[in-house]
């Protein structure tokens, strides 16, 4: 794992209230000292965006996402800052819910040596689409195995604003430890039960291939709202 040392920035400012103070702390200060980041920018006007690791988790719930995605909002004549943040499993979608708060795509991109590298073309192009429109998706249901021997994780998303029979997606990556490579599939499925069972079977080794996906037939206009699940899993101050 990427070792660079979290800099918020955030010398000289102080929280925008109370409120903000007391989450901050318990969201992102408590646990500073285990969250490294992967992925940063910082915009002129004050904002700056991070994908986090977090090394805490791996002693917490089993299977818990270990990702952070934070966007923190500093006024710079009142030297105050709020936040949002959210728990993911996967880089790629803590990358399209901050690309969905105003940060450029390309300029979230993982820092060369921050976790594993894609190990094949179609690994890139999913995270690639996934980190573009990854709004267009309800998370439900993730766990991530950090076993060295099963390194993996699993994810059920719920597509919105389409018609589809197969609205219920799955994505599966696959660690390598020895090569430092990751591998990610999509498949498609008609309801939650058969996805929640594939990523059961999945994480014992014991899944079939994944089922290919249906082309959306309704895409979602561009200034389309987060998800549910990812307003409940951000939280603005």
């Amino acid at each position: 794992m990427h070792s660079s040392e979290l800099d918020l920035r955030l010398d000289g400012f102080q929280a925008a209230d109370e409120q903000t103070r007391e989450a901050f702390r318990h969201a992102i200060e408590i646990e500073q000292t285990e969250l490294t980041p992967l992925a940063e920018h910082h915009a002129p006007d004050g904002g700056s965006y991070y994908v986090l690791h977090n090394a805490a988790a791996t002693w917490g719930i089993p299977g818990e996402p270990q990702l952070v995605a934070l966007h923190l909002q500093r006024d710079l004549p009142t030297k105050t800052f709020r936040f949002e943040h959210a728990t993911l499993p996967l880089p790629a979608m803590a990358q399209a819910w901050l690309v969905h708060r105003g940060c450029p795509p390309e300029k979230i991109s993982l820092t060369p040596g921050a976790g594993t590298s894609p190990a094949d073309e179609v690994t890139r192009a999913l995270e690639a689409r996934l980190s573009a429109d990854g709004n267009h998706f309800a998370l439900l249901h993730s766990y991530t195995d950090d076993d060295p021997d099963n390194s993996a994780t699993v994810v059920v998303l719920r597509s919105l604003g389409e018609r589809s029979p197969f609205p219920f997606r799955v994505l599966h990556e696959d660690v390598d430890i020895a090569s430092w490579t990751h591998t990610l599939r999509e498949g498609g499925f008609a309801t939650y039960a058969e996805a929640l069972q594939w990523c059961e079977d999945a994480l014992s080794g014991e899944a079939p291939p994944l089922p290919p996906v249906q082309p959306r037939s309704a895409p979602r206009p561009g200034n389309s709202l987060p998800s549910p699940a990812q307003r409940a899993a951000g939280r603005s101050r």
